[in-house]
């Protein structure tokens, strides 16, 4: 992950130049963010979507990406994924965007995201799908960010969700182009894309 550490300012001017893949990405991940209610970003990085989102608290492990996420107001700690420093059942819903491939112990991840969530809770996971269009570009082009990750179909994370004790799985898919092609923002999904999102609920009686 040092990559991020020294590309931190790079990738996030990613976003800049793609505003509308950017966008895309937001409205697919909204459709699941509940209305009222306290969330958590694992892997906030630079803390672009935590902030579009309104989410006040992220934890990633790349100190100069969170230096961004501190700009922009978000309250970023220092932490693994698979050891968040929360107390049980806190918050109401937790977001992973582009991270899940990331993880050297993604089971783990999840089952902390389970801990800290509220029964009930939401947790919302954006991800490069393994056999899309783009999944299989990334691979192909070995990419500085990608070169290292591990992508995942969405029903290798729904199994790995469904042992983490999650259930209630609804799913949005958006980017129907490459994201040099996309110029408008795709608000509401498509059939076809290239970036998934699925949200699943914390088990009420775990």
């Amino acid at each position: 992950m040092k990559v991020y550490d020294v590309n931190a300012a790079e990738y996030d001017s990613w976003f800049d130049k793609n505003k509308a893949v950017f966008l895309s990405e937001i409205a697919a991940i909204k459709k699941f963010i509940p209305e009222k209610g306290e969330g958590v970003e694992i892997g906030t990085g630079t803390g672009r979507f935590a902030a579009e989102l309104g989410i006040k608290t992220g934890v990633d492990i790349s100190v100069p990406m969170m230096s961004f996420a501190v700009k922009r107001g978000v309250i970023a700690l220092k932490a693994d994924a698979s050891a968040l420093p929360f107390m049980n059942d806190v918050f109401d819903y937790a977001l992973l965007t582009t991270v899940i491939c990331f993880l050297k112990k993604p089971a783990a991840a999840l089952k902390e995201a389970c801990r800290v969530l509220k029964p009930k809770g939401v947790l919302i996971i954006g991800f490069v799908h393994k056999d899309g269009f783009l999944g299989r570009f990334y691979k192909k082009k070995k990419s500085v960010y990608y070169k290292h990750a591990v992508f995942y179909t969405a029903g290798e994370i729904k199994k790995m969700l469904k042992k983490a004790g999650f259930s209630g799985f609804k799913t949005i898919k958006t980017l129907s182009r490459m994201p040099s092609e996309i110029k408008k923002p795709e608000l509401n999904g498509c059939k076809d894309g290239g970036f998934t999102v699925i949200a699943a609920v914390k088990k009420g009686d775990l």
